[in-house]
């Protein structure tokens, strides 16, 4: 099978099980660019299937702060920016069973397939899952 993401082309002898809903697509608008191919290509190669959720791309500084009101973001949206702001970070959960799983170890595997993703187009990724102290194991975002 050959995939075309962009001007590049990858062959793969896998056929991809899963694909990315329409309402996950739309979530994903207002992010940068590297991240839509990273999450075309994640969902191509995962072994888990995956979703973006409500507030998992772009967000405004007030859906910041409603999320870091309710205790969902450690990010105010003022005095604490998030890169989910800027475009620069995707949240995602695993689809598992027919519905939407926060299983670490779903996470990681889907986590896997973003990393390598990315290692594939040229991108540098960091995932919230390998930070130090608070794990954000749902989320990755561009370094650089």
């Amino acid at each position: 099978m050959l995939i075309r993401l962009g001007g590049i082309l990858l062959v793969s002898q896998n056929t991809p099980q899963f694909k990315l809903s329409n309402r996950s697509k739309e979530r994903r608008d207002g992010v940068d660019p590297r991240l839509i191919d990273i999450s075309d290509l994640a969902i191509q190669i995962t072994v888990i299937d995956f979703g973006i959720p409500r507030y998992g791309g772009k967000r405004t500084s007030l859906d910041q702060r409603e999320l870091y009101n309710a205790g969902n973001s450690k990010c105010d949206g003022y005095k604490k920016r998030s890169k989910h702001q800027e475009g620069l970070a995707l949240d995602f959960y695993a689809f598992v069973g027919g519905q939407a799983s926060w299983n670490t170890e779903h996470l990681a595997m889907v986590a896997a397939a973003f990393l390598q993703a990315a290692s594939i187009l040229g991108h540098k990724l960091r995932w919230g899952g390998l930070w130090k102290g608070f794990k954000d194991y749902p989320h990755v975002e561009l370094i650089g």
